[in-house]
């Protein structure tokens, strides 16, 4: 699966950048056609704790799946963003599957 990690506003490290390719390749477990991701990880400037925003585009075929979650760090953004994602991925497998 391709991965592109776009960062807005500000400058990603290479360790954040493989956190979520690793957690990206995960996702493959559960439905082996995805295409392609496109993550965008945002810096709010407000006061909140909580301006770390993740927004995960996964390509399927016949389909686009959009996540969006807000934390305190992008570690957990990006994990809270992937457990959604595998249960979006596990119900459109099953949906495929009953239509076989």
């Amino acid at each position: 699966m391709k991965v592109n990690v776009n960062a807005v506003n500000f400058t990603v490290d290479r360790k954040l950048v493989d956190f979520v390719q690793l957690r990206m390749d995960k996702l493959e477990k559960y439905y082996d056609k995805i295409v392609s991701a496109d993550i965008f990880l945002k810096v709010e400037n407000t006061s909140d704790k909580e301006n770390k925003i993740v927004e995960i585009k996964i390509h399927v075929p016949g389909d686009d799946f959009l996540v969006k979650k807000q934390c305190k760090t992008f570690e957990e953004a990006v994990e809270l963003s992937a457990e959604s994602l595998e249960r979006l991925l596990v119900k459109r497998k099953e949906k495929i599957r009953t239509h076989i």
